[in-house]
């Protein structure tokens, strides 16, 4: 009786209360095309992007040239900080039509407890602020933005009085590897951050996508800077935490801006989420332990226990499998997938399971954190 309850109605009862009472994180509500408020802005702010880069000349045209086409009717310009690249992307962006509105800056040599992105975003921030603009829009070199993307952010801004409205680009979803990992990997993030929660003013829950930030100055400079949170491995997160003491913040799925950036199999999707999933657990082995424990109930269990069930609690498993398999069904179809991905969620979630070992060995190993040829994982992010 023990086993019954252990591996199929626990795993049940898990599912129900996921779905019922996380905030509902599966569905795909808090989206950037929601309706804007009916008029714009009586007068647009200032604005001024600042954008990272360490080696993206293949595709810094595409992104740096999206953000100089923005239809944004107010004052805007681009800051790119070229991060030791050795590969000519300051040059490429430069040479770009439009550049008069776009400044290249190099971030110079890293202090110690930095992270390079950050170090990076720092000098960017520190160039524009000089000019003490209104807004802030960070975003990554590997992101590119439809035309109305800069409008959209600044008219939610304004009428929401946010100190920061966040969209999680879309992420390139085209080969077989990609389908069967990104959907899944949107849906664990707002699983671990719900949406609906990080909009709520009242909800201690805070997170942002480092893709595409849209931060208030005057908040930022309120929070501390980019400087409290100079270590930090989950960037994007760890600026959202800072800002929502600040005032509200809004974080919702787009279709405009998207991920240029090809994952090249599931090694790369590997090295993505190991980056960052011990960073995520505090660097504890004890919470390893009891993730990847919770994890192998969660997604094993089900299709194992429903197979293997030698009395009806199969009967209970075979739905811990179904809602699992259900609740993925709206961010297939936000990502243009077959709802038939959803029952392939159980192998998806144990191997991001073995990516989260992975990246607890990685640390272990001195390796932590790695990003771009650099391990940067430090105990206080």
């Amino acid at each position: 009786m023990i086993w019954a309850v252990l591996l199929g109605f626990l795993p049940l009862a898990i599912w129900l209360w996921l779905l019922v009472g996380q905030g509902l994180y599966w569905l795909t509500r808090e989206r950037d095309d929601q309706p804007l408020p009916p008029q714009d802005p009586s007068s647009w702010p200032t604005v001024i992007a600042v954008v990272p880069a360490r080696n993206e000349a293949d595709v810094i045209r595409r992104s740096i040239g999206s953000l100089l086409a923005q239809d944004y009717p107010g004052p805007f310009r681009v800051v790119l900080v070229d991060d030791e690249s050795d590969d000519g992307t300051a040059a490429a962006a430069a040479a770009l039509t439009g550049a008069d509105r776009l400044a290249v800056m190099h971030a110079g040599k890293r202090p110690p407890g930095w992270t390079g992105k950050l170090w990076a975003v720092s000098q960017g921030v520190e160039r524009a602020a000089a000019d003490r603009p209104d807004y802030l829009w960070l975003t990554d070199a590997d992101i590119a933005h439809a035309p109305e993307t800069l409008r959209h952010l600044v008219a939610r801004a304004e009428a929401g009085r946010l100190v920061l409205v966040s969209l999680m680009a879309k992420l390139h979803c085209a080969t077989w590897a990609e389908r069967f990992f990104i959907p899944a990997f949107v849906y664990f993030f707002k699983m671990l951050y719900p949406f609906a929660w990080v909009n709520h003013p009242r909800a201690r829950t805070a997170a942002a996508a480092g893709g595409c930030m849209l931060v208030r100055r005057e908040a930022l400079e309120a929070a501390g800077g980019i400087d409290r949170i100079r270590g930090a491995i989950i960037d994007d997160c760890a600026l959202g935490r800072a800002l929502k003491m600040q005032g509200p913040v809004w974080l919702g799925l787009t279709h405009r801006s998207v991920s240029i950036r090809p994952y090249a199999g599931v090694n790369e999707i590997r090295r993505m989420v190991a980056r960052s999933a011990y960073a995520q657990l505090g660097y504890s082995p004890w919470l390893l332990a009891g993730t990847l424990l919770g994890l192998a109930l969660m997604f094993l269990a089900p299709p194992a226990w429903t197979v293997l069930a030698p009395d009806m609690s199969w009967i209970a498993a075979a739905l811990a499998w179904g809602l699992m398999a259900i609740s993925l069904v709206p961010m297939l179809r936000f990502y243009g997938r077959s709802p038939l991905w959803g029952l392939a969620l159980p192998a998806i979630g144990l191997l991001y399971a073995s990516f989260t070992l992975d990246s607890a060995v990685q640390h272990w190993r001195g390796r932590g954190g790695m990003w771009k040829g650099r391990a940067q994982a430090m105990r206080q992010a």
